[in-house]
């Protein structure tokens, strides 16, 4: 009788189900055949039961404090969330067990459990979202070098612990290679991806009133932190409706983050609440409704040390779409979106409202490149083709999937 391998995922920047990356690969980890659980902190209003089970997908969850002090706020978070994970994680052990601790990062601090659980002969997995020391140096720019070295030490201590990496691109699987001398036969990719391709896109219903009014939408979907550029996206807008003339778009701005606030005082100080829309976190289903009528899908991440290196899953769901895109000229951006996107010259505003009008300009090629982006999400990124490599990796500790 064959006994079922068993799996603890952690993830500390964001509840449980609704990380966007941890989620789907609990999906394939047990659609594989694995029993997975799942610690996460819990949410702000919702996913706030301390356990619950979801599509046969264990979650325990705990509280985190909230301090408005920034510096203070990451190393009592931190410090917090490793405790009471480790503390949940004995609990799961004794519960359920588990085989392999597979962390996502940010941030890098979970390798201690792993050294520790690899003490007892488990396996451990580290997946690389983000390169924390990079996002760090953006975050904390009056301390850059002092965090930036501390980053680092975590993030080689992270590399060192684990028998398997995990990153979202080739870029970071060199960083991986390169800085932290990884073996290259145990370091793989797999990309973020829109996880299908057509539920939802092709059955909502385009609802113009959605568009304020106006002819053209632009369209952001995603976190609004201090990397993320956000900010771009409202001075092309104020480019092109107070120095061009344009009183025929408007933009939405479906998310949340860190610069939720600065960019709404930032859009009332540009002379822009009539033509910009802040959402605030919705639904998937409330996301697609505006994504279905967006015209154009707008990716103002900056080139900043960071996101140079990084794959945006927004590009990806808008071309899943159909939407054509414009953004900053990065290199992760371009291998993703290739034709199905234009791109500006790094960190210039104008230029970014010249890509965008252009394709305001252009229905013919705004089609064009919807088409494109389409086409490549499902011939090649589209999750159901990326997250097969999550399956390679596994069988690095189990050749013959979840059972034993």
């Amino acid at each position: 009788m064959t006994q079922m391998r068993k799996v603890l995922m952690l993830v500390e920047n964001c509840p449980a189900p609704l990380d966007h990356r941890i989620w789907p690969e609990a999906i394939v980890l047990r659609d594989s055949g694995y029993q997975v659980s799942i610690i996460s902190p819990k949410g702000a209003t919702d996913q706030r039961e301390s356990y619950t089970c979801i599509d046969n997908i264990h979650i325990y969850r705990y509280h985190l404090p909230v301090i408005e002090q920034k510096y203070v706020g990451y190393v009592v978070e931190y410090g917090v969330a490793l405790f009471l994970t480790f503390c949940l994680s004995v609990k799961v052990l004794f519960q359920r067990g588990f085989d392999v601790i597979h962390t996502a990062n940010p941030p890098d601090i979970f390798f201690i459990m792993g050294l520790f659980y690899r003490l007892l002969g488990k396996k451990f997995v580290f997946d690389q979202h983000d390169l924390s020391p990079e996002m760090f140096q953006v975050i904390f720019k009056k301390r850059a070098k002092l965090m930036y070295g501390v980053m680092r030490f975590l993030e080689r201590c992270s590399y060192r612990t684990a028998t398997v990496v995990i990153t979202t691109n080739e870029s970071q699987k060199r960083f991986a290679i390169e800085r932290g001398h990884c073996r290259p036969d145990r370091v793989f990719v797999v990309r973020n991806g829109p996880r299908t391709i057509t539920k939802g896109s092709d059955t909502v219903m385009p609802d113009s009133s959605l568009k304020a009014g106006r002819p053209f939408l632009l369209g952001y979907v995603g976190i609004m932190g201090v990397q993320d550029g956000v900010e771009y996206a409202l001075y092309a807008l104020d480019e092109l409706v107070h120095k061009r003339g344009r009183q025929d778009v408007s933009l939405v701005l479906v998310g949340g983050g860190s610069n939720f606030l600065v960019l709404r005082t930032l859009a009332s100080e540009l002379r822009l609440d009539e033509y910009v829309n802040f959402t605030g976190f919705v639904s998937r289903d409330e996301v697609l409704r505006y994504l279905s009528v967006a015209d154009i899908g707008l990716v103002p991440d900056p080139q900043n040390g960071l996101n140079e290196y990084s794959t945006m899953l927004k590009t990806m769901e808008y071309m899943a779409l159909g939407k054509p895109v414009v953004a900053f000229d990065l290199a992760e951006t371009r291998f993703t979106a290739q034709d199905a996107a234009l791109y500006a010259r790094s960190n210039l505003v104008g230029d970014y409202a010249d890509k965008i009008e252009a394709l305001l300009d252009d229905e013919g090629l705004r089609i064009k490149m919807g088409r494109i982006g389409r086409r490549r999400v499902e011939e090649e990124l589209s999750w159901e083709n990326t997250s097969k490599e999550l399956a390679c990796a596994y069988r690095i500790f189990f050749p013959v999937g979840g059972s034993k």
